[in-house]
């Protein structure tokens, strides 16, 4: 069962540096543990961008119901 997150997130990337703070929906194939680290969310992320997944700082996320 997938699970849908709203996030909000920066990208360290020098391409990015006018414009780094974005924010969107983010679908996991199955829903995190509540304990999980976030690099699973941070890595989706980093392949959108095409970037690698240090780029990527997760600010906040919760699950959209």
């Amino acid at each position: 069962m997938s699970a849908k997150y709203y996030t909000q997130f920066v990208l360290t990337d020098t391409r990015y540096r006018d414009g780094n703070e974005f924010c969107g929906v983010v679908e996991l194939n199955q829903p995190m543990e509540h304990d999980s680290d976030q690099r699973d969310i941070e890595a989706i992320l980093a392949r959108n961008f095409d970037l690698q997944q240090s780029a990527v700082r997760l600010i906040s996320w919760s699950r959209l119901h």
